[in-house]
């Protein structure tokens, strides 16, 4: 018997007894059976049973890895697709021109009514990640709760956030001061003029911000008066007569030029109802003081002396 037949011997405890039984078949049906060729045979059924796991194995791992890759790619697209849809969102604008006022629901169910020369700009996917607006003018807010997302309104000067409140917040760009007057709720400040920890405002406190000197105030006022202008009542609780012709200008949309100098520091009290009392009865109540007339000029220009 030769090398070969007997390496045969050696690997048959390797084969199953089908196999067994096919070898001796083979083997008495030829006269002179090929030990070389037999060996080869045998050689790579054995190489074949024995890499299968192997190739299972390695074919799990590759399908693993290619699923893993597939869902990186997937998660990837996911994101940058959000990505690219908040950065397609276009800035929506809402403006309440002079002598009028907007009322308005945003997305997330805010109820807002801006006061006249108000502007409001939120994006197009206002409430679906942030809750964040930029605001100028005076504006009463009604904040939808929503803990996961809080309301914030920026500006210039002021940011201020809320997860649910009633409030009023006047900040126009030529006003030297910016006011917070909470009705309900409890509202966080940020002071954007000068650094400062953040102030927190409860029911009943009003916030007086000078835009000058960035100092931030915080008293106990009747707070309920700052919305009167919801209801077209303009109210003016000694104000300086600049900010009130400013108040002026912009609920009847006439043009009030002060033309005396001694006037800028004069202050006036007073409360008007813009359904029944016009431009010239508001005029002609504060004549009435004997501290100020005023006159028009052909080009409906009012001038204060």
């Amino acid at each position: 018997m030769d090398d070969t037949t007997n390496k045969l011997n050696d690997e048959k405890t390797l084969l199953t007894d089908e196999e067994l039984w096919f070898s001796a078949a083979a083997a008495d049906s030829f006269h002179e059976y090929d030990a070389e060729a037999g060996y080869a045979r045998f050689s790579e059924k054995v190489r074949e049973a024995t890499s299968k796991p192997h190739r299972r194995i390695r074919g799990l791992l590759y399908w693993t890895a290619a699923a893993a890759v597939l869902l990186l790619v997937a998660g990837m697209s996911y994101w940058q697709g959000g990505r690219q849809v908040r950065k397609d969102f276009s800035d929506i604008v809402v403006e309440a021109p002079a002598g009028s006022k907007t009322r308005m629901t945003l997305p997330d169910g805010t109820r807002v009514m801006l006061n006249a020369g108000s502007r409001l700009t939120y994006s197009q996917g206002f409430g679906m990640t942030d809750r964040t607006l930029e605001f100028s003018g005076e504006g009463y807010f009604e904040v939808e709760k929503n803990e996961k997302l809080p309301f914030v309104i920026s500006t210039r000067e002021l940011d201020l956030t809320v997860l649910g409140t009633k409030f009023n917040f006047r900040d126009y760009p030529e006003d030297g001061e910016a006011t917070v007057n909470l009705l309900e709720g409890k509202v966080a400040l940020d002071n954007n003029l000068k650094y400062m920890e953040t102030r927190y405002l409860l029911p009943s406190d009003r916030m007086v911000l000078d835009k000058k000197t960035g100092e931030m105030q915080i008293i106990r006022a009747q707070v309920e008066k700052s919305v009167k202008w919801t209801d077209n009542i303009l109210t003016f609780d000694e104000m300086l007569l600049p900010d009130i012709v400013k108040e002026l200008r912009r609920s009847y949309n006439v043009n009030i030029v002060i033309e005396n100098p001694e006037l800028t520091s004069a202050r006036f009290y007073g409360e008007f109802d813009q359904r029944t009392q016009n431009i010239y009865d508001v005029l002609d109540i504060f004549s009435a003081t004997g501290r100020l007339s005023y006159e028009e000029d052909a080009d409906r220009t009012i001038r204060l002396e």
